[in-house]
């Protein structure tokens, strides 16, 4: 096994200088501290895997074999991961899991400094990061949950799932939400916690403080 840093798009590698990060990185693996959720695309991505194909031309890296992926709070999981650095530096990557495995995603959500923790966590058969844009597609057997102070608050399922880290806005396309091809009823699936009164001596509103999952009427990205 080894592992892999790649800076923050702010570090600004040039194309030559990316193959000397990989070779560089083999077996020393980064460590970043946790950030607020919004803080997480500016950091540094660190990753393990078994093996590294790296195409210079495409600008692309392919990890396989027990990868595991952190950036800042983010941590993605899977068998697969490509990934992608534009020319202004931003990382996307796409992790696939294994044969009856669903590739994995956990991220710390912001909140208020006295509220309880937040996280979101995903699986899906692949999972999208797009790091310009901030957003996590969960495709195939997609489930998305919300964990408020260590308890399971929401959680949605469906076929697609489209989450936006810099509005807490998501999207859900419900086709085919069984565990096999036609197993489904192509119907979006959630159970959302009521959202918890302000305490009494608190000053601003538990709307500021712990904001929910909020659903768009239509599917975000490039879904099909």
């Amino acid at each position: 096994m080894f592992s892999l840093f790649l800076p923050s798009p702010f570090s600004r590698v040039r194309p030559v200088e990316l193959i000397a990060w990989v070779l560089a990185a083999m077996g020393v693996l980064a460590t970043a501290p946790v950030f607020a959720e919004k803080a997480d695309r500016n950091q540094p991505m660190n990753i393990e895997a078994d093996q590294l194909r790296h195409d210079e031309l495409q600008q692309t890296s392919v990890f396989t074999g027990k990868v595991v992926v952190t950036k800042g709070s983010i941590v993605l999981r899977g068998t697969r991961l490509e990934v992608h650095q534009d020319a202004d530096g931003y990382q996307s990557g796409t992790v696939t899991g294994g044969a009856g495995q669903r590739a994995f995603f956990r991220q710390k959500r912001d909140t208020a400094p006295s509220a309880p923790q937040e996280f979101i966590e995903g699986e899906a058969q692949t999972i999208e990061y797009n790091g310009k844009a901030d957003t996590v597609r969960f495709i195939h057997q997609a489930e998305l949950r919300r964990y408020r102070g260590g308890d399971l608050s929401d959680e949605i399922t469906g076929d697609v799932i489209v989450y936006n880290n810099l509005t807490d806005v998501f999207t859900v396309d419900g086709r085919n939400t069984g565990k096999k091809p036609g197993d489904g009823t192509g119907r979006v699936r959630a159970v959302l916690a009521p959202r918890d009164a302000a305490p009494a001596a608190a000053a601003a509103p538990a709307s500021d403080a712990n904001p929910l999952l909020r659903p768009s009427n239509r599917l975000g990205g490039d879904a099909k």
